[in-house]
């Protein structure tokens, strides 16, 4: 049996990049503005060119006086994450960003362009410490959190590209915002909940994107769900939770061994009770693993009784890793496994998976130079 692994909710800020305007919230930027010794109105300022104008640069924001611009740069804009390359699928509808942050940490996001939507998937950690045995980015282990600037930039920098036409299907607006790029959000919970409210939150004080198109998933973590809703927002949750069973689950996903199956739904009630808002289940069906139709049986049962109507089954197609033995269950046992589900009362939809032949897809983030 895998031990069990820590509780960890927040590591040490290593390897964090000095302070952003990103990482602060309106009282602090009109605390470093008294640091600087200029007056406070230019916090909102500063703020509605990150958040409004999409400006990164403090060089290229004309309404602050040129004398400071070299001041604010310095204070509050340190350099956080480079593009190293984009790659492309579905006719460039689909692409993936490896990013460089600050220190030489590689991370990624992806961009995903649908007809009536534009979803980026982001990275809150740079690696990931769950281990799943099936997940490319888990098996490459966590190298450090991400900040809450370096979460926020990943958006702000794919809102500017699509507003300025650099996406293939011309000028576009960003709309959905997925946390199921590298890392588990709930082991870096501060600070992807301080980016979450910048994310969602109108300008000066963030990038006015809808509540209802953010998505937070976690593998599990009991205690972080229950906090997460208690934060006053009403964000999407996704519980990554793969199997119904703790025998198998402690296998798939080893935070099981900390919070079992039935711990894990019932902090799901809980975020559904106190937020009025449907839990999304994940499931990556994997061949002969837990693709049985006991297991879709016992999964919609477990859901049915647990959350009633407030619970939606996606499942995922496994998206193959390099050197992995498990590959994705074939259609029939997919399109059983769904309608087994369904039987007991829980909606169930398997996820189109874009991007797989860039790795771009579910669990197949590594983040190599």
């Amino acid at each position: 049996m895998t031990a069990p692994l820590p509780l960890v909710f927040d590591a040490p800020r290593r390897g964090m990049p000095p302070r952003h305007l990103a990482d602060l919230d309106a009282d602090g930027r009109r605390a470093a503005m008294v640091e600087l010794g200029l007056p406070k109105f230019r916090a909102d300022q500063i703020a509605r060119q990150y958040y409004g104008r999409l400006q990164a640069d403090p060089a290229a924001m004309t309404d602050l006086p040129a004398a400071v611009r070299d001041t604010i740069a310095g204070a509050l804009f340190p350099p956080l994450l480079t593009p190293v390359r984009h790659i492309a699928c579905d006719s460039g509808e689909t692409r993936k960003t490896l990013w460089r942050a600050g220190d030489g940490t590689l991370l990624e996001s992806v961009l995903m362009r649908y007809p009536d939507r534009a979803t980026l998937c982001i990275s809150s950690q740079a690696g990931c410490g769950m281990a799943c045995p099936f997940c490319a980015t888990g098996q490459g282990g966590l190298n450090r959190n991400l900040s809450t600037a370096e979460i926020v930039d990943q958006v702000r920098a794919a809102a500017a590209d699509l507003r300025d036409g650099a996406v293939p299907g011309g000028a576009g607006r960003l709309s959905n915002i997925v946390f199921m790029g590298m890392g588990e959000p709930l082991a870096n919970y501060k600070r992807v909940v301080n980016a979450v409210r910048r994310i969602v939150s109108p300008a000066p004080d963030g990038l006015g994107i809808s509540q209802r198109n953010v998505v937070v998933s976690t593998v599990g973590l009991a205690p972080a769900i229950r906090k997460l809703a208690d934060e006053g927002l009403s964000v999407t949750l996704a519980v990554s939770l793969h199997t119904p069973d703790d025998e198998l689950r402690d296998t798939l996903v080893p935070v099981n061994n900390r919070w079992p199956v039935a711990e894990v739904l019932d902090a799901a009630r809980y975020y559904a009770d106190k937020t009025g808002r449907r839990i999304s289940v994940e499931y990556a069906l994997i061949r002969d693993i837990n693709d049985h139709p006991w297991r879709a049986e016992m999964l919609g049962a477990k859901l049915h009784k647990a959350l009633g109507s407030r619970v939606h089954v996606n499942v995922i197609p496994l998206n193959p890793t390099p050197g992995s033995k498990w590959d994705a269950s074939p259609k029939p046992v997919e399109r059983e496994f769904v309608r087994r589900v369904e039987a007991q009362g829980v909606p169930c939809t398997v996820r189109d998976t874009r991007g797989q032949e860039i790795a771009a897809a579910c669990g197949q983030l590594a983040a190599e130079g």
